[in-house]
């Protein structure tokens, strides 16, 4: 889409969930939109979370009704958007006697079965664990349990494929490039910019801009637009290990935890079971930010409190960890800092307007998304509608119950090529794994391997299609090849992409 007299109307600075989420709704109504992310896309907060689409059932305890609702509500919308990275999860939360009573937490999921829009996500059930095979992996002291229902998602992929539909639609994605100042005058914005990799400078000009830097909300006023004063956001450091699997069906427990905190034991990528999360208070840049040995041992002691068998950090496969941009509602534990988000408006049409975003979850980003819009288009005016609720998002385009019928599609397509390869491709891809497979009757057709059914031709797809630029974009974030592949098949993948880079290509 060309720019009005070279000028963009919303421009917009964060390549997490949020960014992408209001680029793709813009760019959707037909505003002309700019993104710009300073590292790769989802590189934050987006790629840290504990990958749940979920309603927030403890959020009921601090009275986030609002929140909780419209959480549940966004459920089944987004599963339906996009069913092959968003898929149901069943929850098994079990009681445990001297915290949480057993009629609180049996009220609490009965509102939290009837406040959301539920058609699909089946209810609440009681568990007896003496003799459900779900007690099976648990210490001998629990009996009763509950389970319930949320949805499990692959955060970062939600963001790439998020902006892909958004760059689909006419928007500018740039990533690797930092906004280094913004000014406004005449009724507009000069944003100045600079590519990381080349240090090359650049300007755009922009009838609105939006501020979605996640944890860097604050710096992006402080650096780049001139506000000195500013602390909007509280920074809490969340943090997850995972671990080699730990049970060997296909439930996620949920466990409280004696400090009033609760942490998720979820299955990951088949193999594996991720552990999470952390809230710990954050100062400083939350570029690398890495678990911490006390946060280690927090998961490992909370699991193992409920695992019969031990877990210990010798079962430990990968961690990582990331920083939240909570809202700064003052209050006085991170557990009980809102999750929910807020916007707000500086300027106007005249004097060009600034959104700012603080605060938001992988699971409201849409509604999110929304709301931006509100604010945008009481600067700018009216161009479309709300649109994304009934929305498909690339390679999302069959029923949430349609997974497996992709999965044989696929095998009839290529019957030369292996189910568990055609089954990750269709999970990561979508209808879009067509796209990445092209001709192809057998591996070799498919490019140099860098190992665990990694190949060429995906990475080029990755390249061409999702903005990837490294071997961490690929391995940990388009993917999380990065648990299976081996060091030398790393350092192969890395080898290639320095012979193309040398060849002149990004």
């Amino acid at each position: 889409m060309a720019k009005r007299d070279n000028i963009t109307d919303v421009f917009v600075i964060g390549g997490g969930v949020n960014g992408c989420g209001i680029a793709r709704d813009a760019a959707g109504r037909g505003f002309s939109v700019f993104l710009a992310e300073m590292g790769d896309l989802a590189s934050g907060t987006s790629s840290a979370a504990t990958k749940l689409v979920h309603g927030g059932l403890r959020y009921l305890e601090y009275y986030e009704f609002r929140l909780v609702h419209e959480a549940l509500a966004e459920r089944e919308i987004l599963w339906a958007m996009a069913p092959h990275i968003i898929w149901p999860l069943r929850f098994v939360l079990p009681h445990h006697k001297g915290l949480r009573p057993a009629w609180f937490l049996r009220l609490g999921l009965f509102v939290y079965d009837h406040l959301g829009a539920r058609k699909l996500l089946p209810p609440t059930r009681t568990l007896d664990l003496r003799t459900d095979p779900l007690g099976r992996p648990l210490k001998d002291g629990y009996s009763t349990a509950f389970e319930y229902s949320d949805c499990w998602v692959d955060d970062a992929r939600l963001v790439a494929l998020t902006a892909r539909d958004a760059a689909e639609k006419g928007a500018v994605i740039q990533t690797r490039t930092k906004v280094i100042g913004a000014s406004r005058g005449n009724g507009m914005w000069t944003i100045r910019l600079q590519d990381v990799d080349s240090g090359l400078r650049g300007t755009v000009k922009a009838r609105l801009l939006v501020n979605a830097a996640g944890p860097w909300v604050d710096s992006v006023l402080r650096e780049a637009v001139g506000q000195n004063e500013v602390n909007h956001v509280r920074l809490v450091k969340g943090s997850h290990i995972v671990v080699r699997r730990l049970f060997d069906h296909d439930r996620a427990y949920f466990f409280q935890n004696k400090d009033g905190r609760i942490i998720f034991a979820i299955p990951y990528e088949r193999d594996f079971t991720l552990i999470g999360t952390t809230d710990q208070e954050f100062s400083g840049d939350p570029r690398g930010v890495a678990i911490s040995e006390e946060e280690t041992q927090y998961l490992l002691a909370a699991a193992t409190e409920y695992f019969e068998r031990p877990v210990t950090a010798a079962d430990i496969v990968w961690t990582y960890a990331g920083v939240r941009p909570l809202f700064n509602d003052h209050k006085s534990k991170a557990q009980e800092a809102t999750r929910d988000y807020v916007l707000t408006t500086e300027g106007d049409a005249a004097s060009g307007a600034l959104v700012n975003v603080f605060g938001g979850k992988l699971t409201t980003h849409r509604r999110l998304s929304e709301e931006a819009l509100e604010h945008i288009e009481t600067i700018l005016g009216k161009r479309g509608k709300p649109w994304t609720k009934d929305s498909k998002l690339p390679g999302g385009e069959f029923g949430p119950l349609e997974f497996d019928v992709q999965v044989e599609r696929l095998n009839e397509l290529y019957p030369n090529l292996a189910d568990k390869f055609l089954r990750r491709l269709a999970r990561q891809y979508g209808t879009r794994a067509v796209t990445v497979l092209g001709d192809a009757k057998r591996m070799q057709d498919l490019g140099e391997g860098f190992g665990a059914d990694l190949t060429q031709r995906e990475v080029e797809y990755l390249i061409d299609n999702e903005w990837a630029r490294t071997s961490d974009d690929i391995l940990w974030r388009r993917t999380k090849l990065g648990l299976r592949i081996g060091m030398g098949d790393k350092a192969r993948l890395e080898a290639w992409f320095e012979a193309r880079k040398a060849r002149g290509k990004k």
